[in-house]
């Protein structure tokens, strides 16, 4: 009899679940046929060619002249017919690949011409896209019913396209508590484990698995013995969530009211947070889908991505933040541009680039106003490090609510980086409302990436993070303007009480988390929270924060 294998991982999304692997990703060789491979280079020249076309369409014509480059790239018979050739000899197809690629990607590196030379760039990043192609043909089907989705680097993408697909739970051999993926996971309520042993990726397909991502553990083909009492007799996958959450404001013990909204980045997590008591949405990623993105999207795509979401939140407050492509969601065409994402200050590279383009910013302002009408509509500008950035945004926005004969939503600014927290009160009179994004701030003034496994939401209650918070809350009090939190701390059981205490009013959570973050509010004291919040800004370490704050 086969034992069960057991993987350790980190606990990123709390939960049980039991379904099926899907195993994504393998830790074979990528195997494919001669024609296998010449049809992967086909069908990547035929996506950059209609990209290209979209693009043109949409008035973009520079741009659509640079994605076409990338579909002559690939469909030119110097690269690929090596390749070819290399696996009809018998070749390992990715080194065959990789080895007719950075042969054209050399030769191009040697022209005297400057423009010419970068297209090698082009060439890699055409490699890059057979071998997905390949890959993902050559990957196992995915299961029927419901399914443990198990891959080298989850992302965030992969879990919204899969959420209503039957996916109950994740398992990724990087990232950590931080990452993307384990926000839109916490949002959704799907269990989640990351930090893996890459052997998993092994475990043959169609294997049954039980993910308890509350003790940080992937089991491979389960016994009864292993099954926790809330599974035995029926599947975990199969309950629903939680009942209907009140209309009622939320409140605490003392009678003070506090708006909780969620964080999403799809209609899925939508639903699920207004299910739960949500008054709307604090928090609307737009950037998600577009990370694996070759262009700024359209706004034909921007509209398609939006309407479905802000179609729920009719008379409810909806704040969209601008493409926020910085830190883990660097798509491909801003990754490959030198020094965008890649240097001290590449944290703003994204709100740089957005701001840059001719049209990316106008298309996504459009967007949001003509899907957002009937919606009490806000946008949110991600990453700002100065006051010129945010007049730049608000420019834009009046020119084209005007156009659109569109209500000018209030206009707000996440203060996610230590230099803006620090000059709150300089960035207050310019705004409409401040969004602390404890995500990136905690990390920045802790020197973690958010692929650290040891990033944690409750690292937000490091006194040296409780002091930002405290500044903005208060530059926000001193100018009349709403404060929210909406990273995923202000669901962590240990800084919640903290955020009440330094004044927070506004709270946007995971989805999934919402009705919890209700219930723990209404235990709490508001005075208790404001002594607890004063002491903890004297300590010297979290941990000594840890030990002031009571359970919830």
């Amino acid at each position: 009899m086969n034992l069960p294998k057991r993987f350790a991982g980190l606990p990123v999304s709390e939960g049980i679940a039991l379904g099926t692997l899907h195993i994504a990703d393998t830790e074979t060789a990528v195997s494919a046929t001669p024609e296998e491979v010449g049809e992967a280079f086909a069908a990547v020249a035929a996506e950059r060619f209609a990209l290209a076309e979209r693009l043109r369409d949409a008035g973009r014509e520079q741009e659509a002249a640079i994605i076409e480059v990338g579909g002559l790239i690939a469909a030119d018979p110097l690269l690929a017919d090596p390749a070819v050739a290399a696996v009809r000899d018998g070749g390992d197809v990715a080194t065959a690949v990789r080895q007719a690629t950075e042969a054209q990607a050399a030769v191009l590196e040697a022209l005297p011409n400057p423009e010419m030379a970068e297209r090698a760039g082009d060439v890699r990043q055409v490699a890059h896209a057979v071998l997905d192609r390949l890959s993902q043909a050559g990957a196992a089907p995915r299961p029927a019913g419901d399914f443990i989705l198990v891959r080298r680097e989850v992302s965030p993408a992969d879990l919204i396209e899969l959420a209503e697909a039957g996916l109950v739970g994740a398992v990724s051999v990087a990232g950590g508590a931080s990452s993307h993926a384990a926000i839109i996971a916490r949002g959704l309520g799907v269990p989640m484990i990351a930090g893996t042993d890459p052997a998993v990726l092994a475990t043959p397909a169609g294997q049954r698995g039980l993910l308890d991502a509350d003790a940080g553990e992937l089991i491979v083909g389960p016994e009864a013995g292993d099954l926790p009492a809330v599974l035995t007799g029926h599947d975990l996958s199969q309950r629903q969530p939680g009942p209907v959450g009140s209309d009622e404001p939320a409140r605490t013990a003392d009678g003070r009211e506090i708006t909780v909204l969620c964080n999403v980045a799809s209609a899925a997590e939508t639903r699920r947070g207004l299910a739960a008591g949500a008054a709307g949405v604090g928090l609307l990623r737009t950037e998600i889908p577009y990370t694996e993105a070759l262009a700024w999207p359209t706004l034909a795509e921007d509209q398609a991505q939006l309407e479905p979401i802000l179609s729920l939140l009719t008379g409810r407050p909806a704040t969209v933040r601008l493409l926020d492509f910085s830190g883990d969601k660097i798509p491909p065409f801003l990754r490959d541009e030198a020094g965008v994402g890649s240097g001290p200050s590449g944290e703003a590279a994204g709100l740089a680039a957005l701001l840059a383009h001719r049209t990316a910013l106008p298309d996504q302002l459009r967007a949001i106003l003509q899907a957002g009408r009937g919606t009490n509509l806000a946008v949110l500008i991600p990453m700002v490090s100065s006051l010129d950035e945010v007049r730049q945004v608000r420019d834009v926005l009046t020119k084209t609510a005007a156009a659109l004969g569109a209500d000018l939503p209030r206009l707000g600014i996440m203060v996610e980086l230590q230099v803006t927290a620090a000059a709150a009160a300089t960035f207050a009179p310019a705004v409409d409302f401040f969004s602390i994004g404890t995500n990136d701030l905690t990390g920045q003034v802790l020197g973690l990436d958010r692929r650290d496994p040891t990033a944690k939401p409750a690292l937000a209650a490091d006194p040296r993070v409780l002091a930002l918070i405290a500044r903005v809350a208060d530059a926000g009090r001193q100018a009349g303007i709403g404060v929210s939190v909406c990273g995923d701390s202000a669901a962590d059981p240990l800084v919640l009480p903290l955020l009440i205490g330094l004044g927070v009013n506004t709270l946007s959570v995971p989805a999934a988390r919402v009705e919890r973050v209700r219930t723990w509010l209404a235990g709490l004291d508001t005075p208790a929270c404001a002594a607890l919040a004063a002491a903890a800004l004297q300590a010297s370490t979290v941990d000594q924060v840890r030990d002031l704050v009571p359970p919830l």
